[in-house]
Parts: C-alpha cells; sequence; structure tokens
C-alpha cells in the first residue's frame, strides 16, 4: 500500500487527520526508494524495524484532534496491513545464504586458508583410517519369542484355524 493509503487508514482508527501520520508512513516505506519491490520490506516492517521507527519519532504523536497516539500502534497497524502480521529479522533473513562479501576482507582469506587446512586434515584422516561403515539397525524380528506377545497377529480375525500354530525354538 502506499503511504497515504496507509495515513487515511491511521486517521479512520484514531483521529485526526492523515496528514498527522503520513510523516511516519513514509518513513517506513522510504526504504522502496533503494529497492523498489516487496523486498524493501524486510529493513523496517519487523518487529525491530517498529522499534526504530518509534525511536525516530518517539513514543507517541499528538494529532490533529489533540489525541495522543502511540507511534508502535501506528507501525504495528502499518506492517500488519501490508504483511498480515509482524515478523522479527530472523523470519526476513531465514532463507538468506551467508555471502562471502558479507566477511570482512581479512577474515574471508583466513576462512579459506581455514577451509583449505580442514579438508587437507580430513583427507590424511581418511587415507590412515577409512570412515567406518554406518549400517542402521535391523527391525526387530516378529517372530522372536521375546517380543511375540507384544507383535499382533494380523490373519487371526479371518483364519479361526490359526490359534493351533506353535513355534518351535
Amino acid at each position: 500500500m502506499k503511504p497515504l493509503i496507509h495515513a487515511k487508514s491511521s486517521a479512520a482508527k484514531h483521529g485526526g487527520k492523515p496528514e498527522d501520520y503520513l510523516p511516519i508512513h513514509d518513513f517506513m516505506d522510504s526504504t522502496k526508494s533503494a529497492l523498489p519491490d516487496v523486498r524493501h520490506r524486510a529493513v523496517l516492517h519487523s518487529s525491530f524495524g517498529i522499534f526504530i521507527v518509534e525511536r525516530v519519532f518517539g513514543t507517541f504523536i499528538t494529532n490533529s484532534d489533540g489525541r495522543e497516539i502511540s507511534v508502535r500502534d501506528i507501525a504495528e497497524d502499518h506492517v500488519i496491513e501490508d504483511l498480515g502480521f509482524i515478523p522479527t529479522l530472523e523470519k526476513w533473513f531465514e532463507g538468506m545464504e551467508i555471502q562471502e562479501w558479507m566477511i570482512r576482507p581479512a577474515l574471508r582469506e583466513k576462512k579459506k586458508e581455514d577451509t583449505l587446512e580442514m579438508y587437507k586434515k580430513i583427507l590424511e584422516k581418511m587415507e590412515k583410517e577409512p570412515p567406518p561403515v554406518m549400517v542402521p539397525p535391523a527391525p526387530p524380528n516378529p517372530y522372536d519369542k521375546k517380543i511375540w506377545p507384544t507383535v499382533p497377529c494380523p490373519w487371526t480375525p479371518m483364519a479361526p484355524w490359526t490359534d493351533k500354530i506353535t513355534i518351535k525354538d
């Protein structure tokens, strides 16, 4: 939604004029200037972004009707109108892969060296002793006398003569 539409919604809910709320909504959507698609919302449309908006505008504003309105309430309404809920930063970033450029240059080189060293050690170890073969445990044998009483007999209701079957050791 456009900031003016959000401002009209705020005025309808809290009283006053849309102009009372427009600076807050303009600020929340100002990230569109850097990224003009829905991803711009990752910056301020979150629980953390709402905290930032409150720090910028203060805890309350006074609308043209003279009422004090919580900036947090205005920002929360904005996010809910756009997304349907208030996500955390973790929610926004959960699908984001860490890219090499995000790491400090000195650490990038160190990371490359450490990674190469780690792989060399793994290869050396594998040459000396091969990794163990992992075999999953076998499922229980339904004919084992120890567990027989706990295993239901699926054919009993259909064949009454099965009560004469005995299991020999």
